[in-house]
């Protein structure tokens, strides 16, 4: 059985989440930094997904509030594209309006201190774990 990577990428984190090998539950994984200007840390993500059999990848696609393309969405659909050449694999886009909102909550909920809550890093795992679940749950309901 084989896994499905999430990810949530932002301008100087990434995000990441792993489905189980029955594509039914999604973990976190620890976020990626990156810096401004430079690129996008793929070997890093290609190591993951070889280290955990990844036969998938879904992609948070950071639309407007109403629905369209920005500045940003466009240059997350070039890292998608760039993932699929160099992974080989189905790269699919969903809309993350609101995952952000949820992965803040969610965070919250957990009772931490307010410093631990706040580490932007735990809010990126928690976006791209609700991301992927969220993709996990429709494909089963298909």
């Amino acid at each position: 059985m084989s896994r499905i990577l999430g990810i949530d990428y932002g301008e100087r984190r990434i995000g990441l989440a792993l489905s189980d090998p029955t594509a039914t539950i999604a973990q976190p994984l620890p976020t990626l930094t990156r810096r401004i200007g430079k690129r996008p840390p793929v070997s890093k993500i290609l190591t993951i997904m070889s280290t955990n059999d990844v036969v998938e990848i879904v992609v948070g696609l950071p639309l407007t509030l109403a629905g369209e393309d920005s500045d940003w969405t466009r240059t997350v659909r070039e890292f998608a594209d760039k993932l699929h050449t160099r992974a080989g694999i189905p790269v699919y886009l969903i809309d993350e309006r609101m995952t952000s909102v949820q992965a803040e909550r969610s965070v919250r909920s957990l009772g931490l201190k307010k410093s631990q809550r706040e580490q932007k890093e735990r809010l990126d795992s928690a976006a791209a774990l609700i991301l992927l679940q969220m993709y996990l749950d429709r494909r089963k309901a298909m």
